[in-house]
């Protein structure tokens, strides 16, 4: 399963949620619709899903994400890129070339002003799952590598500067009151 398959799942499984603000009921519905898969290709999808939580593996995007969710640790992190990836494929692009485009979002105007946290550790096991109800078996230990890039140095400062971060994401940062 390659890319552009993966987001062809993720927008199939988008389609009869009602409320995708949390990412849950997707993840469900993904793992669901994977599950009706060969094992061959839900262990692709596993490899898949990790190269986009590689792609999104960025400074900008975990400080946004920390404006977001009050602080972000690097399991947060992870969890956050599942909300992400759950929100469907021009959401996720647009973000990754924007993290402060999540301002203009209404879920996370939402949940800014509900005080919610935006994550979806569920996302991250879609293929686990499918592969389980699949074949009753785990997936193999080897099923995907995750090489992470080096985090871009200009963005290596304490999140908790609130000047800084104004400055480098100012509408969300003025979304949060951070």
């Amino acid at each position: 399963m390659n890319k552009e398959q993966f987001w062809t799942l993720i927008e199939k499984a988008r389609e009869p949620v009602s409320d995708t603000r949390d990412g849950s009921d997707i993840a469900d519905r993904a793992s669901a619709l994977l599950a009706r898969r060969s094992a061959q290709e839900i262990t692709a999808a596993q490899q898949t899903l990790w190269d986009l939580m590689t792609d999104s593996y960025q400074n900008p995007l975990w400080a946004a994400a920390y404006v977001v969710n009050g602080g972000c640790s690097d399991d947060g992190f992870d969890y956050f890129r599942g909300w992400l990836i759950a929100q469907g494929r021009t959401t996720f692009e647009r973000v990754l070339a924007t993290p402060d485009a999540l301002a203009e979002l209404p879920h996370v105007r939402a949940a800014a002003a509900e005080g919610i946290d935006l994550d979806c550790e569920d996302m991250l096991s879609i293929a686990w799952n499918a592969h389980q109800k699949a074949t009753g078996q785990e997936l193999p230990a080897d099923a995907f590598t995750i090489r992470y890039p080096d985090l871009d140095r200009a963005w290596d400062f304490n999140f908790d500067d609130r000047e800084e971060m104004a400055r480098r994401l100012p509408a969300l940062t003025a979304l949060y009151s951070y």
